[in-house]
């Protein structure tokens, strides 16, 4: 075997032995897809972070943790006797070359969104051959994905037979309309309704705003998940940062008005 195929080996016996029901680790031994489920996605995002944070250690142990992920599950469906770790390496080149026949056979694509297009045709045939009935344009879209992702692939699924926006204008118009719908489901004080019918038609006027907003990340090019994690970061530490002012001037953060913390806040946006 190769040093890479050593190395497999050895983290499938790591995994075969935490799995042991007499000698193995209790929390291992207990756990079951579900419960593991998770996590995996959990490490997904762990691996995201590093990239965007551009740190190469984190991103190696990162990536190790994701693959953690992939040998536990396949652990556990070989001591079901579903499948094993081999069989999901087998089917992942298996897919990966019958997908690419530009690159592993005679066909030829123009360029990445030609690609892109023959992949989604590629996708769609296997459906039908593995017995799939569902003839929608959006079929196949996973509904475990987080749903601001599901949200762009469900449109990107109905642009692609010409449902869509013809420019930003009307996308952007239309998400004006939707603030002016969560606004009136607000009172006349703006408080939120307590009563649980309005609380619904908030939530779904809501959720409405957030389909247009993703909607108008797509029309831009831009990635709703980097866009939203880079505001994350971009408030949390702006916000640390008037954190550390408050205290360095003797009074914390919590213990001060909202006009005294607005002003901190603008102190920090200076300081970037």
């Amino acid at each position: 075997m190769t040093e890479g195929t050593n190395d497999i080996q050895r983290l499938l016996e790591i995994m075969a032995r935490l799995r042991d029901p007499q000698r193995g680790c209790p929390w291992d031994v207990e756990q079951d897809f579900a419960s593991i489920a998770p996590y995996t996605i959990e490490e997904a995002y762990e691996v995201a972070d590093a990239i965007d944070r551009g740190d190469m250690a984190d991103l190696k142990d990162e990536l190790g943790d994701l693959l953690l992920q992939v040998v536990f599950h396949a652990r556990m469906a070989e001591e079901q006797g579903a499948f094993a770790f081999a069989d999901v390496v087998a089917a992942i080149s298996d897919k990966m070359v019958r997908r690419h026949p530009h690159v592993f056979g005679d066909a030829s694509v123009a360029d990445a969104r030609a690609q892109t297009v023959a992949w989604e045709a590629q996708k769609r045939r296997e459906r039908e051959q593995g017995g799939e009935t569902d003839t929608s344009a959006l079929a196949g879209v996973a509904r475990g994905l987080p749903e601001w992702q599901r949200a762009v692939k469900l449109q990107k699924r109905a642009a692609r037979v010409g449902f869509d926006w013809p420019g930003i204008d009307p996308v952007l118009a239309k998400l004006t309309e939707e603030i002016g719908e969560v606004r009136a489901e607000f009172d006349a004080d703006g408080r939120a309704p307590v009563d649980s019918a309005a609380m619904n038609r908030l939530e779904e006027e809501v959720g409405d705003l957030l389909f247009v907003a993703a909607n108008v990340a797509r029309h831009a090019g831009v990635d709703v998940g980097n866009a939203l994690r880079r505001a994350n970061l971009k408030f949390e530490r702006r916000f640390r940062a008037m954190e550390a002012m408050a205290v360095a001037n003797g009074t914390p953060l919590e213990n001060l008005p909202l006009d005294a913390q607005d002003a901190y806040w603008e102190r920090a946006k200076a300081g970037e």
